[in-house]
């Protein structure tokens, strides 16, 4: 408990709050790593993941590749990408990407395969082509499920990203790396929290972005349907029915 208690005291420290290395410093290089690996990914997996939840095809293959990509360590793939490129951003942000696509992945195809078929079906009978019917009906319905992958794919960068001071001195998880070399334990901790933090508030600002981007019209169908429902059980009242013997 004195360890927390003296992380804390790191971080209200105003010395580790000016000059170069600060906590605004590196707060704002985990933001932009994060960023940038988030940007990256989605350019690849959005796509993908959005044409086989239109299609249908080409699932099982996503899903194959999202799992095994699920199943590679991060600090090896860097450790990997590291020897082959060298010190710098370049390893942490290819081995970053490689994590952030499977959720992103998932998050596309679910989405938009959760769109109800009837629904697909009345606006290709009111004319509309392929690009109208994702652009216009399948994405906004899906697009809570869609936003949840991002979510869940922004809080996987921020919380690994850390890593990237493994090769690199960048981000927030400098604190962590040069705490643990020097045994430095406060500095170390008081890292670590920062990290725990900056999470939670993105976590907190998709969750509120995941909730605005319902439909005007999902969310009155939502609510009128919670208020068409009974608050409690009716009670089964009279005698039961007997087949060939009526009364």
């Amino acid at each position: 408990m004195n360890l927390f208690f003296d992380g804390i005291a790191w971080i209200l420290d105003p010395t580790n709050w000016t000059g170069p290395g600060s906590i605004p410093e590196r707060i704002g290089q985990h933001l932009v790593i994060s960023a940038v690996v988030l940007v990256i990914a989605s350019i690849i997996a959005l796509p993908v993941g959005g044409a086989v939840g239109h299609t249908g095809r080409g699932k099982d293959l996503s899903v194959m590749v999202s799992g095994g990509l699920r199943a590679l360590p991060t600090l090896g793939v860097l450790t990997l990408f590291a020897l082959w490129l060298g010190i710098g951003l370049q390893a942490p942000i290819i081995a970053l990407v490689i994590l952030a696509i499977p959720p992103l992945l998932a998050g596309a195809y679910a989405g938009l395969e959760s769109v109800d078929r009837r629904t697909i079906d009345a606006a290709r009978a009111m004319g509309m082509r392929e690009g109208q019917i994702v652009g216009r009906v399948e994405l906004p319905l899906g697009m809570p499920i869609v936003v949840g992958g991002i979510r869940s794919a922004t809080l996987q960068i921020i919380a690994t990203a850390t890593l990237a001071a493994y090769v690199a001195d960048f981000g927030l998880g400098r604190f962590i790396f040069a705490g643990l070399k020097t045994r430095d334990y406060a500095e170390m901790l008081g890292g670590s929290i920062l990290v725990i933090i900056l999470a939670l508030v993105v976590d907190g600002c998709f969750a509120i972005t995941q909730r605005l981007v319902v439909p005007a019209g999902v969310r009155a169908a939502m609510a009128t349907d919670l208020r068409s429902r009974p608050t409690r059980p009716r009670a089964a009242v009279g005698r039961p029915i007997t087949e060939g013997n009526p009364e």
